[in-house]
């Protein structure tokens, strides 16, 4: 049984930073794709960031680049979100995705696991 186990949400004031896990199992981690997804109240689920298998990265440039930082540990079978000068707009739940492709995920409809979710709230 496949399971991806986000952790590292919190609350956190504007500026700030937090660091998201997401551990997997049941999968042979290095041969995913993983990506990052969030969901705020009352909006869709979003792409944040995605990390392919050979370490092709690509972030939602609008909203993320040059404040959040992708990455995988493949002996973990972990991937990580490194988030810094955190907005009040980056309030969300956060999943981690993953799919057996050779490409970065960068569409829900690729998804073939999700984690339950950690949550995130950027607040003073």
């Amino acid at each position: 049984q496949v399971q991806l186990v986000e952790s590292g949400g919190g609350l956190v004031q504007p500026g700030g930073s937090l660091t998201l896990s997401c551990v997997g199992s049941g999968l042979i981690f290095s041969t995913q794709a993983m990506a990052w997804f969030r969901q705020a109240p009352g909006k869709e689920r979003e792409f944040v960031a995605t990390i392919s298998r050979f370490g092709t990265i690509l972030y939602d440039e609008d909203s993320v680049k040059g404040r959040f930082t992708i990455s995988r540990d493949n002996a973990k079978s972990t991937m990580y979100l490194q988030m810094n000068n955190l907005k009040p707009e980056d309030t969300a739940v956060y999943f981690c995705a993953a799919a057996q492709q050779m490409t970065p995920i960068r569409e829900r409809s690729l998804v073939q696991f999700w984690g339950q979710g950690t949550q995130v709230t950027v607040s003073s």
